[in-house]
């Protein structure tokens, strides 16, 4: 599997056997772009494809466990309007759930923050502001939105979140060190719903379930009403399949909490 570590050695070694092959045949300036290129292109799909693993490990789904599970996970709430209506159908179905709050919402909105968890389900770090600009970040302030966002969890809940959801999916060396510091365990997916993109809630139920497996992560977002009308459905068809929802930390058999 790539790595940034693995890319950087690999493309390294190629510019110098250029630089040697350089000395005896004339290496025309366009092939050292050209691999400068290719370097640029695998490192912003490594860090844009969470499932790639590409800076540091995400846990993006377990294929090895025994029950038929899958675990549903929300981002960028919590929302005052959505995520009651997310938390009611979850009862209803009796199925469980892990949010990945942010940080300045958990402010906002502590109740439901107290009441998902009142109810069984599990709550991660979303960062403090989720900025558009979060992969662009120095390593001093995505260390801040991270630990923002715990003290606030942990000043509501009086619990300490381990589980993080990378805002956008992103990941680079910055996050990295920041998650050393942290010590907090990237979560990520391996199917997205692209809920929050202009398509209707019909084609995202069947992205979302066309392919669905025993040991799958699902990425959606508690906070739009199309969300909650492809939920409602998720739900139905998840019962129908026998497949249980869970949480993260169930699936994964890890510790949600320090």
């Amino acid at each position: 599997m790539l790595n940034f570590k693995s890319v950087n050695r690999i493309t390294a070694l190629a510019f110098l056997v250029l630089h040697i092959t350089n000395y005896s045949l004339e290496i025309p300036l366009w092939s050292y772009f050209l691999l400068g290129f290719i370097w640029l292109l695998i490192t912003m799909a490594g860090s844009g494809l969470i499932q790639w693993n590409y800076h540091f490990t995400s846990l993006n789904a377990n294929k090895d466990i025994k029950n038929n599970q899958v675990a549903i996970t929300f981002d960028d709430g919590p929302n005052p309007e959505f995520t009651p209506q997310v938390l009611k159908l979850l009862k209803q179905y009796n199925a469980k759930a892990t949010f990945f709050c942010i940080g300045k919402h958990i402010e906002a909105y502590p109740e439901l923050v107290k009441e998902s968890i009142k109810q069984g389900h599990v709550i991660g770090n979303h960062t403090y502001t989720h900025p558009n600009s979060f992969g662009f970040l120095k390593t001093e302030d995505v260390i801040s939105e991270l630990q923002q966002t715990n003290a606030v969890a942990k000043k509501v809940t009086g619990l300490t979140m381990r589980l993080y959801r990378p805002a956008f999916g992103v990941t680079n060396p910055r996050i990295k060190k920041a998650l050393k510091v942290t010590e907090l365990q990237s979560i990520g997916w391996n199917v997205r719903s692209l809920d929050t993109t202009s398509r209707s809630s019909d084609k995202v139920l069947k992205r979302i379930t066309r392919r669905l497996s025993k040991g799958d992560v699902i990425l959606l977002h508690d906070t739009s009403s199309k969300t909650i009308i492809v939920l409602e459905q998720l739900l139905l068809f998840l019962q129908q399949q026998n497949i249980e929802s869970t949480t993260i930390d169930s699936l994964f058999k890890i510790k949600a909490y320090a």
